[in-house]
C-alpha cells in the first residue's frame, strides 16, 4: 500500500477584502499537507505568495474575483494526478441544480472535481462516480454558520474520509 497523500482543499480566501489574513488553522494545516488545492479567488497575488511559500505542493486556479496579475500566473481549470486519483479544480460549476450531472458531462476524464464560489460547503457524488468537492470558505461565511475548509487523504485511487473544518466565528 502507498504512502496517503494528506491534501488540503480552500477556496475563496478573499484576502484583503473578506480578511486581512489567513486563519492559523488553514496556515497550520496547509505546513502538514502534501498538496494544497486552492479553488479561485485569491483576490491578491500575496496570498499566492504565502502559499506558494508553505505549501510543499500547491495547485490552483483563477476565480471570478482575480484580476490579470493572478490569471497570468494560474490556469481557469488544474489537472492533477494525486495518490492514484485524478482531480480537477476549477471555480465555478454554476447552480446547484444539475451540477452532478453537469460536471459529469464536462469531466469525464476526472475522479474528483474540486471548486468553490459558492462559499457552501459541498461534497456529493455524480452518476459515473465523480465526487465534487467545494471547501467554503475560510475567510468569508456568507449565509454559513461557519468559515470552513477541507482535508482528506488518498492512497492507492481511494479517497480517504473528507473532512469539514469549521472555523470559529469571528
Amino acid at each position: 500500500m502507498g504512502r496517503p497523500v494528506r491534501l488540503l482543499l480552500v477556496s475563496d480566501t478573499h484576502v484583503p477584502l473578506r480578511a486581512r489574513r489567513l486563519p492559523d488553522e488553514l496556515l497550520r494545516e496547509t505546513d502538514r499537507a502534501d498538496a494544497v488545492i486552492h479553488a479561485g479567488d485569491w483576490v491578491d497575488a500575496a496570498t499566492l505568495d504565502l502559499m506558494e511559500g508553505r505549501a510543499r505542493r500547491l495547485i490552483g486556479v483563477f476565480g471570478n474575483n482575480d484580476g490579470a496579475d493572478l490569471r497570468e500566473r494560474l490556469p481557469e481549470v488544474a489537472r492533477v494526478e494525486l495518490g492514484g486519483l485524478r482531480f480537477g479544480v476549477v471555480h465555478e460549476t454554476g447552480p446547484a441544480r444539475g451540477r452532478e450531472a453537469r460536471c459529469a458531462a464536462l469531466y469525464p476524464d476526472l475522479d474528483v472535481l474540486v471548486f468553490g464560489h459558492s462559499h457552501i460547503p459541498w461534497d456529493s457524488e455524480a452518476p459515473g462516480g465523480l465526487r465534487l468537492l467545494n471547501p467554503g470558505s475560510p475567510t468569508d461565511r456568507r449565509r454559513q454558520p461557519h468559515r470552513t475548509f477541507m482535508t482528506c487523504a488518498v492512497a492507492d485511487g481511494v479517497l480517504g474520509e473528507v473532512v469539514l473544518h469549521r472555523l470559529p466565528t469571528r
